[in-house]
């Protein structure tokens, strides 16, 4: 039997225009348009955007401005300030967001895993008990309870309290 789940705000990824070169350095370098972007925070050393297509509601990641693929060449003041960014993005989604745990990850290359290998990433993604049912263990199927938008915009709003 065939499954079939409606995603409609999955209709941007076949509508988008291509971004030529990698979309991380596009998001870097284009805050005019942090909001469509759905940038939820930068400074002079990082950015965090939603991840457009995440794992869980809230999944963001936290990205450098520097273009690498290799986390060992990164500067290390920058990776320990992804570090710090980290700690308070975990706050942030269990008591802003009422996440019960929280995954940080990084796959890097594309041996690795990464979808994006050419720019290193570090994923922060909230979970919740009970979060893995029936069509996550059996049909190997994800389902995005919730509105996109309305997760990015109830985010964005508790940046300036757990980010200041």
């Amino acid at each position: 039997m065939e499954n079939i789940l409606y995603a409609p705000w999955r209709d941007e990824y076949i509508k988008d225009k291509k971004i030529d070169g990698c979309v991380f350095c596009h998001i870097s370098t284009n805050e005019e348009i942090d909001t469509s972007l759905h940038v939820l925070y930068r400074d002079e050393h990082c950015f965090i955007v939603m991840n457009r297509y995440p794992y869980t509601p809230g999944h963001f990641m936290i990205i450098p401005h520097r273009h690498t693929d290799a986390l060992e060449d990164l500067d290390p003041q920058v990776w320990i300030h992804m570090t710090g960014l980290a700690q308070k993005g975990v706050r942030l989604l269990k008591e802003g967001f009422n996440a019960h745990g929280v995954n940080l990850g990084m796959n890097l290359g594309k041996a690795g895993g990464a979808g994006i290998a050419e720019h290193i990433h570090l994923h922060v993604v909230p979970r919740w008990e009970r979060d893995t049912n029936f069509i996550t263990a059996i049909g190997h199927t994800r389902v995005y309870s919730t509105d996109f938008e309305t997760i990015y915009k109830s985010i964005l709003n508790l940046i300036p309290q757990y980010l200041a």
